[in-house]
C-alpha cells in the first residue's frame, strides 16, 4: 500500500474516531446552556401548570434555565411536532400528556410518529378525573347513579371538554363497563362544560380533578368518584369508580417529559435522573400537591412502554366509543 493511501486511510480513521467520539462528548457537556420545555397548550391550563411547577426544580439540579414554552393548537400536536423536529442535542424536551396518545388514533394524519419520533424520559405527574354531578340530582353515590341509568336509558347527559378528549373517552368506559346508557354532550373548555353542569343543562361532568377541587369543596358540584385505582389524597373522603363495583376501572392523566428521538442516551439517562430528583423534592413535592397533581417518575424504558401502552389503549377506546378521526 502507498504512502499515501496509509495517510488517506489514517485520516479517514481519525475523521471516525472523532465522529463516533462527539454524541459522548456532548453529553459530558450537556447542560451548558438553556432547555426549553414545550408544552402544546396555552399558559395557565393543566399541563401548563405542571410544566412549570416541575421547571423551576428541574433549573436548580441541572444547573441551567428550563423555560416553559407554550406552542399551542391542534390538541397539543404543534407543540409535539415542534420538539420531533428539534434537534437532537437535549435542548428541547416535550411536556406530554396522555392526548398526545390519544392523538396517535383521533387524527388521520400527524406529521410526526407519536412514539417512534420521541425518546421518553420519564412521567412527572398524574391527577385523576373525577365523575360529578349536579348538586341537586338526587343520587348519593356511583352505585345510585347506576342504578339510576339503568332504569332511564340515555336520558342522563355527562358533559366534557370535546369529542376525543380524555374526558370523553373516560365517560364512555365508564358507561361501557357500567353497562348504562349516558348521552354525551360536549362542551368548547372546561368552564362550559362545568357551568352546565351547575346550571342542570347536563346532569353529570366528568373532568380532570384540579378546576373541580374549589366547586366540590364549596358544595357547587357533587364528586361521585375518581377515576383512578387508588384514592385520590386531595379528596380522599371521594370512592373509587372501582370501590363502587366497576372492578378494574383505572384511568388518569398524566404528564411526562420526552426528548426528540436520536438524542444521546447519556444525556436521555442525566435528564432522567435529574427530574427523579427535582420532583421528589420536599417542597417540589408539595408545591406539585398542592396544585393538586400527584408526583411520579420512572425510567425511560419504563415511560417507553407506557406511552406505547397508552397509544393502543386509547385506540381501542376511540373505537368502542364510535369517535371518528378527524
Amino acid at each position: 500500500m502507498s504512502k499515501i493511501s496509509t495517510s488517506i486511510m489514517a485520516v479517514g480513521i481519525a475523521a471516525a474516531a472523532f465522529t463516533f467520539a462527539m454524541p459522548a462528548a456532548q453529553a459530558d457537556s450537556w447542560p451548558s446552556r438553556p432547555i426549553r420545555m414545550v408544552v402544546g397548550f396555552g399558559a395557565g391550563g393543566g399541563t401548563d401548570i405542571i410544566a412549570r411547577l416541575v421547571a423551576q426544580p428541574l433549573s436548580e439540579v441541572l444547573g441551567q434555565p428550563v423555560v416553559v414554552e407554550n406552542k399551542p393548537g391542534a390538541g397539543g400536536t404543534i407543540g409535539a411536532d415542534t420538539v420531533a423536529k428539534a434537534a437532537k442535542d437535549g435542548y428541547s424536551i416535550f411536556m406530554m400528556n396522555n392526548g398526545h396518545a390519544v392523538s396517535a388514533s383521533l387524527y388521520k394524519s400527524l406529521p410526526y410518529q407519536s412514539a417512534k419520533d420521541f425518546a421518553p424520559v420519564s412521567l412527572v405527574a398524574t391527577m385523576p378525573l373525577i365523575i360529578t354531578a349536579n348538586k341537586d340530582l338526587p343520587v348519593a353515590d356511583l352505585k345510585a347513579l347506576v342504578a339510576r341509568a339503568k332504569a332511564e336509558p340515555n336520558k342522563l347527559r355527562f358533559a366534557s371538554v370535546g369529542v376525543g378528549s380524555t374526558q370523553h373517552f373516560v365517560g364512555a368506559v365508564f358507561a361501557t363497563m357500567a353497562g348504562v346508557q349516558i348521552r354525551h354532550v360536549p362542551y368548547r373548555g372546561t368552564p362550559a362544560a362545568i357551568a352546565a353542569t351547575r346550571s342542570g343543562e347536563v346532569e353529570l361532568l366528568v373532568e380532570v380533578a384540579s378546576p373541580l377541587i374549589g366547586q366540590i369543596k364549596g358544595g357547587e358540584l357533587k364528586a361521585l368518584a375518581v377515576s383512578s385505582a387508588e384514592r385520590y389524597e386531595v379528596l380522599p373522603n371521594v370512592p373509587t369508580v372501582a370501590e363502587a363495583g366497576i372492578k378494574g376501572f383505572d384511568i388518569s392523566t398524566w404528564y411526562g417529559l420526552a426528548f426528540p428521538a436520536g438524542t444521546p442516551v447519556d444525556i436521555v439517562n442525566k435528564m432522567n435522573a435529574a427530574i427523579n430528583r427535582a420532583v421528589t423534592t420536599d417542597s417540589a413535592r408539595k408545591q406539585i400537591l398542592d396544585a393538586s397533581f400527584i408526583p411520579a417518575s420512572n425510567t425511560p424504558s419504563q415511560f417507553a412502554a407506557h406511552l406505547d401502552s397508552e397509544i393502543t389503549r386509547w385506540g381501542k377506546v376511540m373505537q368502542e366509543a364510535g369517535v371518528q378521526q378527524q
